[in-house]
């Protein structure tokens, strides 16, 4: 893979670093698992997980803000997976929201904004 085509190239959104609790569940699980977030974006969020899930799989999530004061939740797909073991990547899934409302991708964007690291000011 070149370096114009290496996942960081590809992406929508910048990442930022966050480590939430996030709740989810797939069609083929009754109950909810919960494992922690690497990173989230307006696009999407890397669960870091030993037992990623399949690409394609869709996805019930459920976090909430460190504070525990608002919920976020909404159906996303696995997009990426990362395989325990191998050296220098996190093991989990990438997942794209799908179907979040209009008040959880303002959350999410704020969670965003609010962590982004200063860029240089512009000469």
């Amino acid at each position: 893979m070149s370096d114009s085509e290496s996942p960081d190239n590809r992406r929508k959104h910048a990442r930022t670093p966050l480590s939430l609790l996030v709740q989810f569940r797939f069609n083929t699980f009754e109950d909810f698992l919960a494992d922690y977030s690497h990173d989230i974006s307006p696009g999407g969020m890397f669960i870091r997980t030993d037992e990623p899930q399949e690409e394609g799989s869709i996805i019930y999530l459920q976090f909430s803000l460190k504070d525990g004061s608002r919920l976020i939740e909404g159906m996303g797909k696995v997009v990426r997976c990362n395989p325990r073991g191998v050296a220098g990547r996190v093991a989990g899934m990438g997942i794209e929201f799908l179907n979040f409302d209009d008040e959880s991708m303002a959350l999410i964007q704020e969670i965003c904004s609010s962590r982004e690291t200063p860029t240089r000011p512009k000469n």
